[in-house]
């Protein structure tokens, strides 16, 4: 008879349940635990009895560095792992070389973005680096054999990235892929209120669902994030509510496609936007995300007016991937030509100034030279201000993989064309002398000024006063470029500010009841009992062995 003991641990779920204590439980019960000092020998190089073996390992002391790649569904769940790993006692580093696991947060849109995960992943074991993947590449193709042996975390399990990373610190390799489920019904994920490190202690990133009801024939992220699962419009207000007494200023609600929001637990997009404009403070803003043309359509006269509420941006991410009505049909992207524009002409006429920025597609399979001129006509009927530009590569596992490819040098051709007709025009130039509110939330990539949005969400440049950060305020526009303008700041305007609130700081953990830690401030902590779980285990162990030996 085999000893109790002697199981294979061959998953996570082998020795977490929903009983065990859940990390910030565990971090709160810190202060109860009293490290034993252990007696060393004077000589280095000489280990007594005393000392733990080499495999004797606690949790919650190492460094963790983490990578995201992609959109800003993908940064929100890396600012939640980060939250809650540093909740737990690991110090969150910007330092990859200094780290001891590395947690790489994938995005699967673009090979480009997969090859630069793939070589992450190649870097962090040649440096002998512990790894933990999360993100839709893993999610999507998980028995891909660069993937083989290394512990991963899908899109619906980052509340549980404490164990992931626990585990795999300690050599095992564990995978959770599973999906959130109440009843049976799907759920849109993790909890809202999980512990959090803002990228930007201003902004605040919420996903108001995940997945989408589409079926593209280029897309991955379908195989990643499913169909569409909502989060309750009560929770999604709380957290907003949340955020702003954090010092937030600025919220983006973002998802796989927003306007589809709600359809699977009986409400709409507009239902939750007037719901957040209720919780939103003066001095605040709220940006919304990428909406695909056929959600939007039923809703357009309610969009318009939300658009045109003083506190939400008057801006919309339509993408029309294409102005040809074959392409599209060979995409499956369930809308016309016509629709994109009868949405953005409804909204210019009723949104007056209103920002729309598309994404489009340069050689989709089957495109012809007619298809992509159509596609350029559209952009220069609309020369829209935010064009995202994309030559196609075909995803594998996707039925456009498998399609009759366009010559890479005509894709590449095409992407050139349409980048040079873009940069033909300045959307700004005609803004020069205007007086304009804008809402100062980060600095520059070049460190030269900090960056703000007026009410259409335009990059407006301002000077790098630390009094101006967080803060709505009145500028005068002197210079304008092909993606920002340059504005300054007039004297004797009034600065409003969103909240009484100060901001967290820079890798300050939110969300985090009181008597918890809410810095990651990297100093040494005594880590000696991290865990009250693992206590347990160790106690388990030595009883097994007791018990095997009577």
């Amino acid at each position: 008879m085999p000893a109790a003991c002697d199981s294979v641990l061959e998953d996570i779920e082998d020795i977490v349940s929903a009983q065990d204590l859940k990390p910030h439980e565990r971090h709160s019960g810190r202060k109860n635990v009293f490290p034993k000092v252990r007696k060393r020998s004077s000589h280095k190089d000489i280990q007594t009895d005393d000392d733990p073996p080499s495999d004797s390992i606690i949790p919650g002391a190492q460094k963790i560095w983490i990578r995201t790649w992609g959109c800003s569904h993908n940064n929100s769940d890396g600012e939640y792992m980060a939250g809650q790993l540093a909740a737990y006692g690991y110090k969150i580093t910007e330092n990859s070389a200094e780290a001891d696991l590395w947690l790489l947060n994938s995005c699967t849109v673009k090979n480009p973005a997969e090859d630069h995960f793939r070589n992450s992943i190649k870097k962090a074991q040649e440096g002998n680096k512990k790894v933990v993947l999360a993100g839709c590449v893993p999610q999507a193709q998980p028995r891909q054999d660069y993937l083989k042996g290394l512990s991963i975390i899908g899109v619906q399990q980052i509340d549980r990235v404490v164990e992931v990373v626990e585990e795999t610190i300690k050599g095992h390799s564990v995978r959770l892929l599973g999906q959130k489920k109440d009843n049976g019904k799907r759920l849109g994920g993790a909890r809202l209120d999980l512990p959090k490190i803002r990228k930007n202690p201003l902004i605040e990133i919420i996903s108001i669902n995940t997945g989408c009801l589409n079926a593209c024939t280029y897309c991955k992220t379908k195989h990643a994030r499913g169909d569409l699962a909502s989060y309750p419009i009560e929770e999604l207000v709380d957290r907003a509510k949340q955020s702003f007494q954090e010092g937030v200023c600025e919220i983006w609600l973002t998802s796989e496609d927003t306007g589809a929001y709600g359809r699977d637990i009986g409400t709409d997009l507009p239902t939750l936007l007037w719901k957040l404009v209720e919780a939103i403070p003066e001095g605040a803003m709220l940006r919304l995300g990428m909406t695909n043309p056929p959600y939007i359509l039923e809703h357009l006269e309610e969009m318009a007016k939300i658009l045109n509420h003083p506190r939400v941006y008057a801006f919309l991410h339509i993408p029309v991937q294409s102005a040809s009505d074959s392409v599209l049909m060979d995409m499956k992207r369930e809308y016309c030509v016509a629709d994109f524009k009868r949405v953005v002409d409804f909204l210019k006429e009723n949104v007056s100034g209103i920002t729309i920025a598309t994404d489009i597609i340069c050689g989709f399979p089957g495109e012809t030279d007619e298809d992509f001129q159509e596609t350029m006509k559209l952009v220069e009927q609309y020369r829209f201000p935010s064009l995202f530009i994309n030559q196609f590569y075909p995803r594998p596992g996707t039925p456009a993989a498998k399609m009759h490819q366009v010559p890479a040098a005509v894709k590449k051709q095409r992407t050139k064309d349409l980048s040079q007709l873009f940069h033909s025009y300045n959307p700004y130039d005609h803004k020069v002398g205007e007086r304009q509110r804008v809402l100062v939330t980060e600095e520059s990539f070049d460190s030269n000024y900090y960056v703000a949005h007026n009410c259409f969400y335009e990059q407006v440049l301002v000077p790098k006063d630390p009094l101006l950060m967080g803060k709505m305020v009145e500028v005068n526009i002197y210079e304008a470029g092909k993606h920002f303008m340059k504005g300054q700041p007039v004297s004797d305007a009034r600065v409003y500010t969103a909240s009484i609130t100060r901001p967290l700081a820079k890798g300050e953990v939110s969300g985090l009841t009181e008597g918890q830690t809410r810095r990651n401030s990297g100093q040494e902590e005594d880590h000696v009992g991290e865990s009250d779980k693992a206590l347990y285990k160790v106690l388990a162990f030595f009883l097994c062995f007791l018990m095997n030996n009577i």
